[in-house]
């Protein structure tokens, strides 16, 4: 099991409905300035950064002084758009648009082969998601939706990363950072066999909350897994919070329901703007140790995951997760990009 003890605060604790409403409310993740970390010379990758957590992560990675930003994102007419707003009054930055769909294995094939062309990589940022309202299933691999975008598309372009990151990092470590949830914690996830192929087949009830918040565990319990085998030395690698936010589109599905505008009265409530939420996620990016490997950070501070990664069945449903997901990408050789960033 995960050991708890560096924690302020316990795994079961964190995932209360109390502890959550006072994040929402009274969390303040430190402003990082310059003189606390300076990106000069360094280059980042931020997924979905066209809108969102996603472009305010990006502005605030330039705020640092990022030399060179990627801005990956499925609309490169939009990513063009956010591009023009992030290079207003900043004459030095190279900010460049590259395509990704998280839908695709082969887009995301063709983008790491493309970051391989980078003369430097440093950072990168997995933010892109999504929160399905409706179910439904990718067309290609079978997997629902949002599992296969939240989870196995993110997991992918997180291995197939690293051994540029190895390379191409100016002064290792590098860093990856795979956006995760508060709802990790709140899921009831007692799969009784393979877990995978459960996502293939059609809920008996449809839950999106519970789904999305599935999909943020799973990351968790990879990240917790991938942790072990790659040396922080070369690359350090964690999940991060940024909580519920107004000013994004994750929830664009909804626009025009009902439901749509039930969800958009409630996040303008207890929403955080999204300057708050990108600001833990550029904490997790730049601004701990080695002690941040493969972690949690919320609010800017190292807290628990969801709670049942601590369990001694948790720990076994991850170690079934991470078997599970190397053979499901295998075709993309995953283990030997792990290899190459291994202890």
């Amino acid at each position: 099991m995960t050991d708890t003890s560096l924690f302020k605060i316990t795994p079961e604790k964190e995932a209360t409905i109390s502890q959550y409403f006072y994040r929402q409310l009274f969390g303040k993740t430190p402003v990082l300035a310059r003189k606390d970390v300076d990106l000069a010379g360094k280059t980042a990758i931020v997924t979905g950064s066209n809108t969102g957590i996603g472009l305010e992560a990006a502005r605030q990675l330039l705020d640092l002084g990022l030399s060179k930003i990627i801005l990956a994102v499925r609309d490169v007419a939009k990513g063009e758009t956010a591009r023009k707003e992030l290079s207003a009054g900043r004459d030095r930055a190279d900010i460049e648009v590259w395509s990704l769909d998280l839908a695709s294995y082969s887009s995301i094939l063709e983008f790491s082969h493309r970051a391989k062309t980078l003369d430097h990589l440093d950072i990168v940022i997995l933010n892109a998601g999504l929160y399905k309202v409706t179910e439904s299933f990718n067309t290609s691999t079978g997997f629902e939706e949002a599992v296969q975008v939240n989870y196995l598309s993110n997991v992918l372009l997180m291995c197939l990363l690293l051994p540029t990151l190895k390379k191409k990092a100016q002064m290792p470590p590098a860093r990856m950072v795979l956006v995760s949830s508060d709802t990790a914690a709140w899921v009831h996830f007692k799969p009784t066999g393979p877990i995978l192929a459960s996502f293939k087949l059609k809920a008996e009830k449809w839950n999106m909350q519970e789904r999305y918040g599935t999909t943020k565990l799973l990351g968790q319990m990879f990240v917790t897994i991938l942790s072990k085998y790659v040396s922080p030395s070369i690359v350090t690698i964690n999940a991060s919070n940024p909580g519920f936010c107004y000013g994004t589109e994750l929830q664009r599905e909804g626009a025009g329901q009902f439901l749509g505008y039930v969800v958009a009265i409630i996040t303008r409530l207890i929403g955080k703007p999204v300057t708050l939420g990108a600001r833990t996620i550029v904490h997790a990016a730049c601004n701990f140790g080695a002690e941040v490997h493969g972690q949690y950070v919320e609010d800017g501070e190292i807290r628990p995951k969801a709670a049942m990664i601590y369990q001694l069945e948790g720990m076994r449903l991850c170690e079934q997760l991470w078997e599970e997901t190397m053979d499901e990408l295998s075709f993309a050789n995953v283990k030997d990009c792990i290899k190459e960033v291994s202890k």
